[in-house]
């Protein structure tokens, strides 16, 4: 077994360690069940997080410098912001983390990604801002920011051969996060086959299904019973929920312990974990395009259906006429 493997983790790219804060919350597994090696046949790892660290400063640069220059390997490589485009201005820029000794200067996030992306065992995007750029990369942002596919092209491949892997969410649900790294993890100790990923670079696994497939209120959708307003148990498409749509597993896993999730707890998706977020989800409280055509079709079937089976209820709600006396 190889251990340990060392984390590196990249925030300073556009983003708010939201994805970072999500993932102390995951629970299978655990990030500290990671940290101390108490899974069987997972190398235990080194977190290098700036968020968590104890180091601060140019002490906590020192460990990406390190992985730059070779002397963590084998490392993975874990980016969470988006990455800002350095050239579309004169002067000046956008993201930077510690300070280069010999000029003086910042050291542009870029320049990180430049220097470790190529020797990391495995990359990974965490949260959509690293994995397609998320709300920073709306239309008309100066940043000109892009996820890390775009940066490093959709191509890319570490030094262990790994395509990028990239985690959706704003912010990413946080067993999906550890339960990523973990496969990653037992693929580098050699008890896992390369981490199958769809055309997104999204784990397959994780991003199959939709929201709607895996959502509490998706049996009132079959039966066309929409909520006018959000304060409902019902099916929300009609004020503005995209699940039908979007490839999300939150539906089903919950957020922490899985307890809660979006439309779980009535809040629209809003097609967080897609890579046309935010631009093609606009705006979100409204009712999407599609669901106006959709919920037509259904409605007739199902009202009917509501109506046929509130009749065997009320009939299978008495007793058998046998049993009274």
């Amino acid at each position: 077994m190889i251990e340990p493997v060392h984390v590196v983790w990249v925030t300073a790219g556009l983003g708010c360690d939201g994805d970072t804060i999500a993932m102390t919350a995951a629970s299978l597994p655990s990030i500290e069940e990671l940290v101390e090696g108490a899974l069987p046949g997972v190398p235990r790892i080194v977190l290098h997080n700036p968020v968590l660290a104890y180091e601060n400063g140019d002490a906590f640069v020192q460990s990406m410098r390190d992985a730059a220059q070779g002397r963590l390997d084998p490392f993975i490589l874990v980016v969470e912001g988006s990455i800002p485009n350095e050239k579309n201005k004169a002067d000046g820029y956008w993201a930077a983390v510690g300070v280069d000794p010999a000029s003086g200067q910042p050291i542009l996030t870029c320049d990180w990604l430049d220097r470790l992306a190529p020797r990391a065992w495995a990359v990974v995007a965490a949260g959509t801002c690293a994995t397609y750029g998320g709300i920073h990369a709306m239309q008309g942002n100066p940043t000109g920011c892009m996820g890390l596919p775009d940066y490093l092209g959709w191509s890319f491949r570490s030094a262990g051969g790994v395509p990028i892997v990239c985690v959706p969410g704003c912010p990413v649900q946080p067993d999906n996060f550890t339960e990523t790294l973990s496969y990653l993890l037992q693929q580098l100790a050699g008890r896992a086959p390369m981490i199958p990923l769809d055309e997104a670079l999204r784990p397959r696994w994780l991003f199959t299904q939709t929201v709607h497939e895996g959502c509490d209120r998706g049996g009132y959708y079959e039966q066309a019973d929409f909520a006018p307003d959000y304060a409902s148990t019902r099916c929300i498409v009609k004020v503005g929920c995209w699940g039908p749509v979007v490839q999300c597993n939150v539906g089903k896993r919950g957020w922490m312990a899985g307890i809660g999730g979006c439309p779980n707890v009535g809040g629209v998706c809003i097609g967080c974990t897609m890579p046309g977020f935010p631009d093609k989800f606009m705006s979100f409280m409204d009712e999407p395009p599609g669901a106006k055509m959709s919920t037509a079709a259904v409605s007739t079937y199902g009202r009917t259906v509501r109506a046929l089976r509130q009749f065997t209820m009320d009939s299978m709600n008495r007793e058998p006429g046998w049993r009274k006396p």
